[in-house]
């Protein structure tokens, strides 16, 4: 006989449900576990110990402790607190996952699907035993044709065993129908387990959010007032903003430290400083340490430290967008002309740039006149400094760049450095920050500079005698015969009341042949040197730091 079909077939694809359900379940359960950090089944306080999250926390805490007020001291302490709240979040999302999600998915998999599963294998062996009766009842049935004695009572034997045995499946069959139908009419209580799980999931990153975003703003607070950040390769706009400086430290720094023992060395800029000594110092700078003491003795160090930190700007000082500007007028044939157009260049440098540049123009003028003794007369200054104040955004090699715009920028810097009073009139203060002392050396060979005013020799500052002249003060040096007349009147103004904006009309020029600065020295300069000038009159320094003028050609 066929085997007898007991299940219909919505009830066969009800069972093939449960077998996928079961295996999801399973694995589901399974899955979560491995997700769990702590330990399964113990409670909140045993699990938080056992994150590793927890033992980050600790170490952070342990180690800010150790580091005292540093910045990194204060960003691990933040961020172990940050740590060890989000710890404890997800100890408490992981002990409600356990209890809400994970252990009903482990009751379906590990206990409902079974029970019906179990069902349904009593449900097959009952439907064999049925079947087995029915065969002999039937064979039994078909011999009573040829045998009368006896087998009518085996028949009804049989025949009654075979209605017990599908009394039996009939009541498992409903059995299991109604456990089938009960697990499907579930089905949306159990898909809420998934919902509660992306619910808790939501909750606990919500939560973790709002911890890291608290903890966020302090560490970048920390991290923005912390003046001490790399200087080197930083942009010059970011560097001042995060420091709060109007001049680079780089920049202030290594001038402040020529000013007071490389005045008259010579070659400066131009001789090369020793490898270990350069990188040495530029991480001092880079960490704005105030140590900087032992650099004294070593200028070129300072210089070439300078050179670097001008190098490694991410755009050069004078800028890439006023390059073709500045190659356009280092070409300018007339010297008048040219002079006019570096000028109205200069103001249209950003604010911060023009400071710096400013700062640095004047510091290389004042070198520039003791280059009897260092040899670092304006040009030499421009072939071994402009190449690092500006070059070409196109892409090449550090030679290639340099080769290409050399002889433009040396035709920019010279003549800014030998004029640099008239395009910047104003006094600049070397000691911005006032964080530089002077160093006390009674017995140095070098000048001592510190870039106040008061300080006598070379460092003090007058106004050029040209702005002098032209407000109508009359300068006599009776020591050496020279007298400063006043020029016309229309010959006012120019260069006396210009900050940062071009003046309605063309400000005076300065010398444009013979104007170089002449270096200070034991003899004065040649008469004829002196009595040259162009129309706005120019100041050469004498040899005793006195300021002499020349009338212009058109008096």
């Amino acid at each position: 006989a066929e085997k007898t079909e007991v299940l219909s077939e919505d009830l066969l694809q009800i069972e093939r449900r449960l077998d996928t359900v079961r295996s999801m379940c399973h694995h589901s359960h399974k899955r979560l576990m491995a997700c769990f950090q702590g330990q399964h089944g113990t409670d909140a306080e045993r699990r938080y110990k056992k994150l590793p999250l927890t033992a980050l926390a600790q170490n952070m805490q342990e180690a800010s402790t150790q580091l005292e007020e540093s910045l990194l001291g204060k960003m691990l302490e933040t961020c172990g607190d940050a740590e060890n709240q989000l710890a404890l979040e997800l100890t408490q999302h992981e002990v409600f996952v356990e209890r809400e999600i994970v252990e009903p998915l482990c009751s379906i998999a590990e206990v409902e699907i079974p029970n019906i599963q179990k069902q349904r294998k009593q449900l097959a062996k009952l439907v064999l035993d049925w079947d087995s009766v029915r065969a002999r009842w039937n064979q039994a049935h078909k011999s009573s044709g040829t045998n009368f004695q006896g087998l009518p009572s085996k028949i009804d034997t049989l025949k009654e065993e075979m209605d017990e045995a599908g009394n039996k499946v009939e009541l498992c069959k409903d059995q299991l129908a109604a456990d089938m139908y009960n697990f499907m009419a579930k089905e949306g209580e159990y898909g809420k387990f998934f919902v509660t799980l992306l619910e808790a999931q939501a909750d606990y990153h919500r939560k973790a959010l709002a911890v890291l975003e608290k903890a966020l703003p302090e560490m970048r607070a920390h991290q923005d007032k912390w003046a001490e950040k790399p200087a080197f390769g930083t942009p010059l706009e970011e560097h001042l903003k995060r420091s709060g400086r109007e001049i680079a430290l780089p920049i202030e720094a290594c001038v402040m430290l020529l000013l007071e023992t490389g005045m008259k060395e010579e070659g400066l800029f131009r001789i090369g400083a020793g490898a270990s000594k350069l990188k040495k110092l530029k991480a001092a700078l880079d960490c704005s340490t105030s140590h900087l003491d032992e650099f004294y003795s070593d200028p070129h160090a300072v210089a070439g430290a300078l050179k670097s930190y001008l190098r490694e700007l991410p755009e050069p000082l004078m800028t890439f967008n006023l390059y073709e500007e500045w190659t356009q007028v280092a070409s300018v044939q007339d010297q008048d002309k040219k002079l006019q157009d570096l000028w109205r260049t200069c103001q249209k440098l950003p604010p911060q740039n023009f400071v710096n540049f400013r700062y640095l123009i004047k510091f290389l003028a004042k070198l520039a006149q003791t280059s009897d003794v260092n040899k670092m007369t304006p040009s030499n200054i421009a072939i071994v400094l402009g190449p690092n104040l500006l070059w070409a955004k196109t892409e090449g090699t550090l030679a290639e760049m340099a080769a290409a715009t050399s002889v433009h920028v040396v035709a920019v810097i010279e003549p800014i450095i030998q004029h640099a009073d008239w395009f910047f009139p104003e006094e600049v203060e070397f000691n911005v920050s006032e964080a530089f002392v002077p160093l006390v050396t009674p017995n140095s060979n070098h000048s001592s500079h510190t870039g106040n005013d008061s300080d006598s020799g070379t460092l003090e500052r007058k106004r050029p005698a040209s702005m002098a002249v032209m407000e109508g003060d009359l300068v006599k040096k009776e020591s050496f015969g020279v007298k400063l007349m006043d020029f016309q009147a229309h010959r006012r103004g120019g260069t006396l009341t210009r900050k940062h904006i071009a003046p309605a009309f063309q400000p005076p020029l300065p010398p444009t042949d013979g104007s170089t600065l002449a270096p200070a020295g034991p003899e004065p300069p040649p008469q004829s040197s002196r009595a040259e000038s162009s129309t706005g009159g120019g100041t050469v320094p004498s040899s005793a730091g006195t300021l002499e003028q020349g009338p212009s050609s058109g008096d």
